[in-house]
């Protein structure tokens, strides 16, 4: 007989739907619940694309004694962290403030009043049954020492991260001195070896490569970009990426980008189709357009759904075993490629026994493709031609086995990230249907996900739910300016300060200068949390500041560059001290010190002139253009073409312009750069 989830959207609760387990989902009822019985609440949460969440599924929420035990002494809450970010927020930072490791499945126990006292992630069954019953004698007899405790965590989570890490919003001085250090303290973290970060497990970390890659740019440094080459070059080459379909896992458990957690996330994805393609902008190296394109192939392919809206992520796992969909037996291969064996086993690190677990083989590249066709007896476009063919065969091989499992909700901010990077992909090949996937979706989101002028989280069976928080806000925001860029069209800009205005009426805090990631007027929790450090997906006030300062130059807005400025020296600080741990705000500190050029286009051709400008400058700049003079955009206001109503080029810098030209290459050269 299902529980209580069964009429759930999220995939991950449908997963537990048919638990023994008393499950309710987050809300009132079980609140209630927990206060009127007076008993302690599980809060276990998890995603459908998290393999430990599966495990623990099958070992313990599956078995009817532990069900019986969890059923009896607590009210028992399952969370889809995807649908409900700012729940998940908390609850790991009370776990790590217990000295225990995060991670999902997140299982923590809550007094009746969701002040915690115990948790941790994984347990296996045996493990999970005995703490579950010492928990609840400890209840039973010990309820005054729990409360105290939970009161002491409760205490710690409501403190603001502003108070706890010592940070002032306030304007402060920029320095060039202080950004080169900022960025040699983050290289002697790289791996010279891998790429990467020198840390294992392996995570992309598009944010870094990001910032990396424009202080690169800015600062005229050759050597910086080989690093983030490398790096992509290394992630491209390895079991991380998916070969025969393009598209990235979210990381690999050793250090060579070898075996991945074969999960795929709209995430990650977005953010590395959008480095790739500023990687392909700054090298023209077909490596990097081969990612971009077999990575869009993969999101048209799979991840697309009928209305224009993005699936947030693919599971690691089908038919229970993780990584079986993406892995190969040599023999298995060798049937299907036959004679050109010796080469694609030499490219793939392919062994006849295996080269990871079970005597499967996972494709990994470990020479680049000029090296083996010389190898061969072949140049590089033979090598590649054949290996087209052959990556062909395999995956409509693949295509026939029994698919990982899909969660199939669209949420906003992974949609937008994933716009972002196809617009960037459209800037760097000049490819329309990269331009019209994006807009498509951003017309999906405008029409599906914005109702009575809210803007919600998720999205399934017709359905907009969950109000949105600030990563999405934040993210849809930035992909919108993307959009202006690209298309001209005012709407965009309009709607995303549209947008803006909401965060800063709903999620901004006047006290300390920065955003919630949760609107606290809509939902009372134990603790409203700001996000302040960038991690996989960086922080959401990282990237709303650098939202407000793109919107000032747009719009001339000045309140917004005030706030973004105040809170970049807020963080300045923190910047220099940690920033492996916030890049993206170090790029904002590196855009506000160089500083960002404002360039206008205005009159006939001004859409090529801009396609042309933005295919060469994928770093610090914001750009408007228009086929006529026009007074809907700020900064295209007052703006004329040449004597013959062809377009000219403003660059601008805090509104003052220099002598407006007609050439790419004369606007270039009024760029500055980090000296």
């Amino acid at each position: 007989m299902p529980n209580r989830l069964a009429s759930s959207q999220s995939p991950y609760l449908l997963q537990h739907a048919h638990n023994p387990v008393d499950w309710f989902p987050w809300g009132p009822e079980a609140l209630r619940k927990a206060e009127v019985e007076n008993k302690p609440i599980l809060v276990s949460i998890g995603y459908s694309a998290c393999h430990w969440c599966h495990v623990m599924e099958r070992e313990s929420f599956e078995d009817q004694i532990t069900a019986d035990l969890m059923n009896e002494h607590f009210v028992c809450i399952k969370i889809d962290r995807e649908e409900r970010p700012d729940i998940d927020n908390i609850y790991m930072d009370a776990v790590q403030a217990m000295g225990l490791q995060g991670g999902w499945p997140l299982n923590v126990f809550l007094m009746p009043n969701q002040k915690p006292f115990y948790g941790g992630t994984y347990f296996p069954n045996l493990k999970w049954k005995q703490l579950l019953a010492n928990i609840a004698d400890a209840f039973a007899k010990h309820e005054d020492q729990l409360a105290e405790s939970a009161e002491g965590f409760g205490r710690s989570l409501s403190r603001k991260e502003t108070e706890k890490y010592g940070i002032e919003a306030g304007e402060s001085m920029l320095e060039a001195d202080e950004m080169v250090e900022i960025a040699t303290k983050l290289s002697s973290q790289f791996d010279p070896e891998w790429g990467g970060m020198n840390r294992i497990p392996k995570f992309p970390m598009p944010a870094i490569w990001n910032f990396a890659l424009d202080f690169a740019d800015l600062s005229k440094n050759d050597s910086w970009k080989e690093k983030v080459f490398f790096t992509l070059k290394k992630i491209g080459m390895g079991g991380i990426y998916d070969h025969l379909r393009g598209g990235f896992a979210r990381y690999s458990v050793d250090g060579e980008w070898f075996a991945p957690h074969f999960e795929k996330m709209g995430y990650d994805n977005g953010q590395l189709l959008e480095l790739y393609a500023k990687a392909y902008q700054a090298s023209q190296d077909s490596f990097f357009l081969e990612k971009v394109k077999e990575t869009i192939q993969w999101v048209k392919a799979e991840m697309l759904q009928e209305e224009g809206g993005f699936y947030a992520a693919q599971d690691a796992d089908s038919e229970g075993v993780e990584g079986k969909f993406y892995t190969w037996t040599y023999a298995e291969l060798q049937s299907l490629i036959g004679d050109e064996m010796p080469w694609f086993a030499k490219l793939y690190n392919l062994k006849p026994q295996g080269n990871w677990e079970e005597g499967v083989n996972i494709l990994f590249q470990t020479k680049e493709y000029a090296q083996l066709a010389a190898e061969f007896g072949m140049n590089e476009q033979e090598l590649i031609s054949k290996l087209d063919v052959l990556k062909n065969r395999l995956l409509e091989v693949r295509n026939h086995r029994i698919f990982p499992g899909k969660d199939d909700k669209v949420l906003v901010g992974w949609n937008a990230m994933l716009d972002a990077g196809l617009i960037q992909a459209y800037f760097a090949t000049g490819d329309p249907e990269m331009l019209d996937l994006a807009l498509d979706n951003l017309e999906f989101i405008r029409k599906k996900l914005i109702t009575d002028g809210v803007l919600k989280r998720s999205y399934k069976n017709g359905e907009a739910y969950t109000p949105a928080f600030l990563e999405d806000y934040a993210a849809l925001i930035r992909a919108l300016l993307f959009a202006f860029e690209a298309s001209g069209k005012s709407s965009y800009l309009d709607l995303a300060t549209k947008l803006t205005e909401t965060c800063l009426s709903d999620f901004f805090d006047e006290s300390d200068g920065f955003f919630y990631f949760n609107n606290p007027h809509s939902e009372k929790l134990i603790a409203n949390k700001k996000e302040l450090f960038d991690n996989v997906i960086p922080a959401s006030n990282s990237v709303m500041a650098r939202n407000l300062h793109r919107l000032s130059l747009l719009t001339y807005e000045e309140k917004y560059g005030e706030i973004a400025r105040k809170m970049l020296g807020g963080m300045k600080d923190l910047i220099a001290k940690e920033p492996g741990f916030l890049c993206n705000w170090a790029n904002l500190y590196l855009e506000m010190l160089v500083p960002t050029a404002e360039i206008a286009i205005v009159g006939k051709g001004a859409q090529t002139l801009s396609m042309e400008l933005r295919n060469t400058l994928f770093s610090n700049s914001v750009l408007a253009w228009s086929e006529a003079a026009t007074k809907t955009v700020p900064i295209l206001s007052g703006k004329t073409a040449d004597s013959e109503g062809n377009a000219l080029i403003y660059v601008c810098f805090d509104r003052a312009c220099r002598k407006p030209v007609s050439t790419v290459t004369e606007a270039l050269s009024q760029l500055p750069y980090l000296a």
